[in-house]
């Protein structure tokens, strides 16, 4: 879907892929992003509860990435301490790693669980976004995590 977009009396094109896919993919003025809205569950007293986007983080996909639309984009925007973008995997937020579900030598799918990070006393599930072999892990259970830490890197 494109809509344009005004923000501050700038007006930007954008490119909006399907919004069920996590992270959502979007394009604004030929620049792809990876867009990760977050929801929340608000009770109504005379009607069920239903999922309401609150807010989205977005972050600037890697030159190398795929095609927008694609389902690999790699989990990280910013540069591992190697410079290669889509081998690590990146703390969203900041938090605690409640648990790792990975070990080095592990072939893992799209959407595997890799870990779990506590945040705010919410716990976030963190999947893989492409298939590949795990590397490198650089967390443990009950570490603390800052935003963008490298938590663990793939071999492909």
């Amino acid at each position: 879907m494109k809509i344009t977009v005004k923000v501050a009396n700038q007006t930007y094109e954008v490119e909006v892929g399907d919004i069920h896919d996590r992270p959502v993919m979007a394009v604004v003025d030929g620049e792809a992003f990876e867009v990760w809205p977050e929801e929340v569950i608000i009770s109504h007293p005379s009607t069920h509860s239903h999922a309401v986007p609150l807010r989205a983080a977005a972050r600037p996909v890697p030159q190398s990435s795929p095609a927008p639309h694609a389902s690999s984009a790699p989990q990280a925007a910013a540069p591992t301490t190697s410079g290669d973008t889509a081998k690590a995997v990146r703390a969203p937020i900041p938090g605690v790693i409640i648990s790792v579900a990975v070990k080095p030598g592990d072939v893992i799918k799209h959407g595997q669980e890799l870990c779990v990070l506590e945040a705010m006393k919410m716990k976030n599930v963190l999947r893989a976004t492409r298939a590949g072999t795990i590397g490198v892990v650089h967390t443990a259970a009950q570490q603390h995590v800052k935003h963008h830490d490298v938590l663990m890197e793939y071999t492909d």
